[in-house]
């Protein structure tokens, strides 16, 4: 399982997903989150701006990403 890390309180799942090297840009992170190719913690979730804390784990295609504080 691949793990990012982030410095803030939060990150929303638009910009973990760039983070992480899943997607190339926001707008392709807009499309896959909206077609509901995404799962937060093992439930599909739609919404982009979706906020991940440290502990949460988002998947994309078989990727699995964990969020950790730094």
């Amino acid at each position: 399982m691949q793990e990012i890390r982030i410095k803030d309180e939060y990150i929303k799942l638009g910009q973990a997903l760039k983070l992480a090297g899943l997607v190339g840009s926001g707008v392709e992170a807009k499309i896959l989150v909206q077609d509901g190719q995404v799962s937060v913690n093992g439930e599909i979730d739609t919404r982009r701006g979706k906020k991940l804390y440290p502990g949460d784990v988002f998947e994309l295609e078989g990727n699995q990403v964990k969020v950790v504080a730094l």
